[in-house]
């Protein structure tokens, strides 16, 4: 190791602070067994301090058998058994539990299907992309003309949103979006609508712009329409294909009755379409923006059907406010990667993405009817499950003595991580606590497991 730094306060002797920080490291494993420490004097004149000073805590390391001492050669790392860490909590009936550290189990919502991804075929893609003359330059600010003209014919196909590439914006993700599209809409409105619960991370974009929000209730059988003529506002922000968390989707009939308040309020529909491709009982509803474009700002990503990393969402835009978008954001870079907007382009073109979505569709199918026969046979009348129909997670209502929180504690006990919904309400609460349960990257063979873990958890 070639030097370190670290803080040093005035509360204790420096000594005694630099022996306590490389105790640390070295019980946390940063440092290495037979690594070596800085020497005397590179260590103390990166903290200001004396040789003496470095000395004696060096000397406290070599006393306590943290490290040695190899005459000319310096101070090295002995090999010294670690120590694991705990975290405790208080149960409800007062008593110390540990806390397991480790997860067997995760039931993360936001993950994808790691072994069937088409890692060989992406890689092929990226490696001609990179011998691409385009790929060394900025790109275009509202995205790759190739990818938009894909998307369009995507869009048309699967969604029945009839659009052009001039009107697809892509970047980075629908936050991003979210973010950009409240500058604009700023100008004209104060207000929005927003779901009740509903995704939290569309609330905090548009709040940024401080734009007041209104809530709309949705409940298990949908979004509660009729409180709409006594908002002020004239744009609302739904999530209609798989609501965010709850997963109902919105019915023929309610999408043309929001089509309608939005002509008579003159105002816009944002409709955030974030994973309409996994639906699994019945083919996808059409999207709202191939009812009225002119009213709908259609938002879409690749994060829930492809991959998270790959930051790539994209945006169709009416007329009325495409030009105004294009004009405030032409000097700005584009936010998602020049190289994956290539790569997609062309794994759409060549037919990947839709072999991807069909293979996806079936793979998702099957893990979900998994958990939801797995959480029937395991915990009978004492949870009902929501969502079941499409998406990559179902919610479980929990009929037990427990809150949200002491569930999710006695789960990660028996080494199993699952997630609260508390985090999307606005005004009203459920009756009882809601667990949220991404099944995506998990085999059925864990998610047997995980379901079992958890009976034994909250039974």
């Amino acid at each position: 190791m070639r030097n370190i730094i670290f803080a040093l306060n005035d509360d204790s002797p420096k000594y005694k602070q630099i022996y306590e920080q490389l105790k640390l490291l070295i019980e946390r494993g940063d440092i290495q067994p037979d690594e070596q420490l800085p020497s005397i004097r590179q260590l103390a004149e990166s903290l200001h301090v004396s040789r003496n000073t470095t000395l004696t805590g060096y000397d406290l390391l070599a006393a306590e058998g943290y490290v040695r001492g190899e005459g000319r050669r310096g101070y090295f790392v002995n090999e010294i058994e670690l120590i694991p860490l705990t975290k405790t909590f208080i149960s409800p009936n007062k008593k110390q539990i540990e806390l397991a550290t480790s997860v067997h189990i995760d039931f993360r919502a936001g993950a994808v299907d790691q072994a069937h991804f088409p890692l060989k075929v992406w890689r092929r893609i990226s490696n001609q992309v990179l011998t691409f003359q385009e790929s060394f330059l900025y790109g275009d600010p509202f995205g790759e003309v190739c990818l938009r003209e894909q998307m369009a014919l995507y869009l048309l196909q699967s969604r029945g949103v009839k659009t052009d590439a001039n009107a697809i914006i892509i970047g980075s993700s629908t936050q991003q979006m979210l973010v950009q599209l409240g500058h604009i809409l700023k100008d004209d409105f104060s207000s929005i609508i927003v779901e009740d619960p509903g995704y939290d991370g569309a609330r905090e974009a548009l709040h940024f712009h401080r734009l007041t929000l209104e809530a709309l209730p949705v409940y298990e059988t949908g979004a509660d329409f009729s409180r709409l003529e006594q908002m002020k506002s004239q744009v609302i922000y739904v999530t209609p294909s798989h609501h965010s968390p709850i997963g109902v989707s919105m019915s023929i009939q309610q999408r043309q009755m929001l089509i309608q308040w939005a002509n008579k309020r003159d105002g816009y529909i944002i409709e955030d379409d974030y994973d309409s491709e996994f639906r699994y009982t019945q083919q996808p509803f059409p999207a709202l923006a191939s009812i009225d474009s002119s009213r709908v700002i259609y938002l879409g990503n690749f994060s829930k059907s492809f991959l998270p990393g790959i930051r790539l969402s994209y945006m169709v835009l009416p007329q009325s406010l495409l030009s105004r978008y294009k004009e405030q954001f032409l000097h700005f870079e584009s936010t998602s990667s020049l190289l994956s907007q290539l790569t997609m382009a062309k794994f759409m073109e060549e037919g990947e993405w839709n072999r991807h979505i069909k293979r996806m569709r079936l793979v998702y199918k099957r893990k979900i009817q998994h958990i939801v026969s797995a959480l029937n046979e395991h915990f009978e009348q004492h949870l009902s499950i929501i969502g079941e129909q499409s998406g990559l997670y179902v919610l479980v209502k929990v009929h037990l003595k427990y809150s949200e929180e002491e569930l999710i504690k006695r789960a990660a006990i028996s080494g199993v991580k699952v997630y609260p919904t508390s985090l999307y309400f606005i005004n009203k609460y459920a009756d009882e606590p809601m667990i949220k349960l991404g099944f995506s990257n998990l085999s059925c063979e864990e998610i047997s497991r995980g379901v079992e873990l958890l009976k034994k958890a909250w039974l």
